[in-house]
């Protein structure tokens, strides 16, 4: 018996961490990419380049801005941006979830590419004794753990975060000869190796993780909002503004009062300010509506009428961020930089419907999923004389696309060491008879999806869901054509394939599966 018991313990509290998961780098490629941006020259005529100003938002869905028919709150100014340009209608972020999106806009590759194929995370199961109590013990439903396999040693975690290999888009732009900044949520590391000061960025101001609190808890004027239902949300509230969660200058520690959003809009005007004469690339990376809810009482109330205290704070968060991004965008008319700035607003991917702020609907699924709830964004661009105010365009589109476009704006070289899958859209833009993505490509362990310009598969290797849908026509995945159209799905899926064995196997793990209900079936992404 006594036997039994000691073996019964070595096997559950034996670690799991493993050197599997050791993250490092070719010092050749570092070398390839310092090579590649000795040789981009600034311009030799100045005034040649457009400011470009990039405003990234974090778990905005397409039906939480009235653009796209929202009711219960007016956002003209992000409404704005599209009637002043055009409107990306197929629009799609490259993960459902926040880093690995981040990685994409930054360097124009799929994530995969580099191994950023996961979520970060600072947390793994240290034992199968923890994987036993998180299991059965945890009420954390829809988010179940990952089988106790091998996971990272905490020096691996340490260092999760973009790999220095990467090239930025603002590292190629610093190289052209323009000023960079970003301010706001970053998410990409921030070990000394992975932070923004590392990869391109000037100025520097928000935080490294995927969250903090907009405003001490507590703040006189603001609101906070719990919610008791999503199991995620207490961890927010709980980790504060410790470690990565904390406010950053110059990736430097600072106290910040003002509520977050107010303060990325005043660091982003100071900024525009500061280098109103000179070619200027700003990403304005607001973390809202991401979670956890606080908003200043006086946006609250404009929203009394709604019952549910979780949705009013979260309107009055978007309807925050909206006013806000108005007074960033009358700066640049202000000064007189608005017709030379080229404008792209967008979100890291779909609505948090798990968080009971949105439902997405009626698109199906949310963030974290490879259903049209959690892929599809919000994406606009405006440029005065280049776009033409009020257009649409209705082929798909991705979130790396950024990084091309703001390289053809500035007319900068791109490496060619690598691949490179952003397109610049001003050239689609130009010629509608021209394709940007023939396929996109979506890729989370055994999660996995494929879009075609008229067909998306989205499977699960392991539990051996297929599901495939006629897109854009369903664009709200109600019809399942895959028992009539198998041979239709194996052969985007072979295409899946082949794209897949390019790819280095990931980083780091994921850590939890994430359920998704549809129709009373059971749809696991991991994350």
């Amino acid at each position: 018996m006594l036997i039994l018991f000691l073996a019964s313990a070595v096997f559950l509290l034996w670690p799991l961490s493993s050197d599997e998961f050791r993250i490092n780098w070719k010092p050749e490629d570092l070398e390839n990419k310092h090579r590649f941006l000795d040789a981009v020259k600034p311009p030799e005529e100045s005034g040649a380049n457009p400011n470009i100003l990039v405003i990234l938002v974090d778990d905005l869905g397409v039906n939480d801005i009235s653009y796209y028919g929202n009711q219960m709150i007016e956002t003209p100014n992000i409404d704005g941006i599209a009637r002043n340009g055009v409107a990306f209608d197929q629009a799609y972020t490259a993960s459902p979830v926040c880093s690995p999106a981040r990685a994409a806009l930054l360097t124009g590759r799929y994530p995969q590419r580099s191994g950023f194929e996961f979520q970060m995370h600072d947390r793994y199961q240290r034992n199968r004794l923890e994987y036993l109590g998180f299991r059965y013990l945890v009420r954390s439903d829809p988010w179940n753990p990952m089988p106790a396999n091998r996971v990272p040693r905490q020096e691996d975690i340490d260092h999760q975060g973009l790999p220095p290999t990467e090239i930025t888009i603002a590292e190629l732009l610093k190289a052209r000869g323009y000023a960079t900044a970003l301010i706001g949520k970053w998410h990409l590391g921030w070990n000394e190796q992975n932070k923004p000061c590392r990869f391109g960025f000037d100025y520097q101001y928000g935080f490294f993780d995927s969250h903090t609190l907009y405003a001490p808890e507590g703040t006189p004027g603001i609101t906070d909002q719990k919610i008791k239902k999503d199991w995620t949300d207490q961890y927010m509230w709980k980790d504060g503004r410790d470690g990565p969660k904390g406010i950053y200058r110059n990736c430097e520690p600072v106290e910040e009062e003002e509520h977050l959003t107010d303060a990325i809009t005043r660091e982003s005007i100071n900024f525009i300010q500061e280098h109103r004469s000179r070619p200027f690339f700003l990403l304005a990376s607001y973390n809202a509506p991401h979670t956890p809810l606080q908003a200043p009482d006086h946006y609250v109330e404009m929203f009394s009428h709604e019952p549910d205290p979780v949705k009013r704070v979260y309107y009055a968060m978007i309807k925050q961020m909206d006013d806000a991004i108005g007074r960033l965008l009358d700066k640049l008319q202000n000064l007189g930089l608005a017709d030379n700035t080229l404008v792209i607003f967008l979100s890291d991917n779909g609505g948090a419907a798990y968080t009971l702020t949105t439902d997405n609907a009626p698109l199906r699924g949310g963030k974290i999923t490879d259903f049209e709830g959690g892929l599809k964004i919000p994406f606009f661009m405006s440029w005065a004389g280049r776009i033409t105010p009020g257009s649409s365009y209705d082929r798909p589109v991705i979130i790396m696309d950024v990084f091309s476009t703001a390289a053809a704006a500035a007319r900068c070289p791109l490496p060619d060491d690598r691949q490179i899958d952003g397109k610049d859209l001003l050239a689609y833009l130009e010629n509608d008879n021209l394709v940007p993505h023939p396929f996109l490509y979506w890729q989370r362990g055994n999660s996995k999806a494929i879009r075609s310009e008229n067909r998306k598969v989205i499977w699960n290797e392991e539990f051996g869901d297929t599901l495939l849908y006629a897109i854009p026509p369903d664009a709200f995945e109600r019809t399942d054509l895959f028992a009539q159209n198998k041979e239709n799905a194996r052969e985007l899926i072979s295409i899946h394939q082949t794209w897949s064995r390019q790819l280095p196997p990931p980083l780091w793990p994921p850590i939890v599966r994430f359920r998704e209900k549809i129709d009373g079936r059971s749809f696991y992404f991991e994350n």
